[in-house]
């Protein structure tokens, strides 16, 4: 079991390292063919870096081990509002007073509306489901683009250009590109394989490990830049982020799930996981709608109901 735990941690640090080199291989190349920074943050830097949550649904479908997937969806988007927007809000307060924010909020809630109707009325993602989520992220991509023509030059998408881009073809780039596409499906497959022997060697259901260690790993880097950001006191750049990410999660990443060849969801995720992730949608989305800073007290409390919901939800397992 031990041996387990440990391969799921080095699977989660390959998963993470290949999926941010690989970005930054993809960018450089597409900075060397001179395709506009614009399209490449709506694309390659936006799946790319969804990308570790992406193979890891697609391999946990194919493994059979589909709770991991649904469970991954779930419980990022969990942490990614509770966690990674509380804990930092401890350091300094995050402001939701950010241009376009309340727009992707409004698509966040729909997002997770669609997803958990298709979670209660077939307590499943078929293949066909997962194409119609895959075509929701394809039209909040042009949503985006649109909105993103008249930003100017100082819309986060082309920031996150910037941070990614390293320096044109190079061989750097092309080993970047390398290992990452090595790297991605060997994390993936540490995790799955993994994670679901460790479930079973608990008897558990594979989901929990989904929603708890592998979400909480994949979350890791949104919550490392929220963190920063808040150190930097200017975290009200990130929520942008974090809210974006919750949305390829659903869309992009449950799409996938779908296409990959469906996934159920458990009694447990439709019970528990479920309302929670709902709630931390709703919650977050009404500071932003009524443009209220989540203060230090604000932040203590959302990251002390992340810890008690993991708590509960591993009491429950057993």
């Amino acid at each position: 079991m031990i041996q387990q735990v440990i391969l799921i941690l080095f699977g989660l640090g390959v998963l993470l390292i290949s999926g941010d080199i690989l970005v930054r291989g993809a960018v450089g190349l597409a900075t060397a063919l001179r395709i506009p920074a614009l399209l490449v943050g709506l694309t390659i830097v936006a799946f790319g870096t969804s990308a570790p949550e992406l193979v890891v649904a697609i391999q946990a479908v194919l493994n059979g081990a589909d709770g991991i997937a649904t469970g991954n969806i779930v419980g990022s988007n969990i942490a990614n509002i509770l966690l990674v927007l509380g804990a930092p809000a401890l350091i300094y307060p995050i402001s939701t007073q950010v241009p376009g924010l309340r727009q992707n909020a409004a698509l966040m809630l729909v997002a997770t509306a669609a997803f958990i109707w298709l979670a209660y009325s077939t307590s499943a993602i078929s293949v066909g489901s997962g194409y119609a989520l895959f075509a929701g992220i394809v039209v909040f991509i042009v949503y985006t683009g649109f909105r993103a023509h008249t930003a100017g030059p100082d819309d986060p998408l082309l920031d996150d250009v910037a941070e990614y881009a390293g320096g044109g073809l190079s061989a750097r780039t092309l080993l970047f590109l390398v290992f990452g596409l090595i790297g991605l499906p060997l994390g993936a497959h540490l995790l799955v394989e993994n994670g679901a022997a460790l479930a079973a060697g608990l008897g558990v259901r594979d989901g929990l490990i989904g929603l708890t260690i592998i979400a909480f790993g994949t979350s890791l880097p949104e919550l490392a830049t929220v963190g920063a950001a808040a150190l930097h006191k200017k975290s009200d750049v990130a929520i942008g982020n974090v809210i974006g990410s919750n949305i390829f999660n659903l869309l992009a990443v449950g799409g996938a799930a779908g296409i990959a060849g469906g996934a159920t969801f458990d009694q447990a995720s439709l019970t528990i996981d479920q309302p929670m992730m709902a709630a931390a949608a709703i919650l977050i989305a009404g500071y932003i709608f009524t443009q209220r800073s989540i203060g230090r007290v604000s932040g203590a409390a959302m990251t002390l109901i992340y810890i008690a919901f993991i708590a509960f939800s591993a009491v429950m397992a057993r």
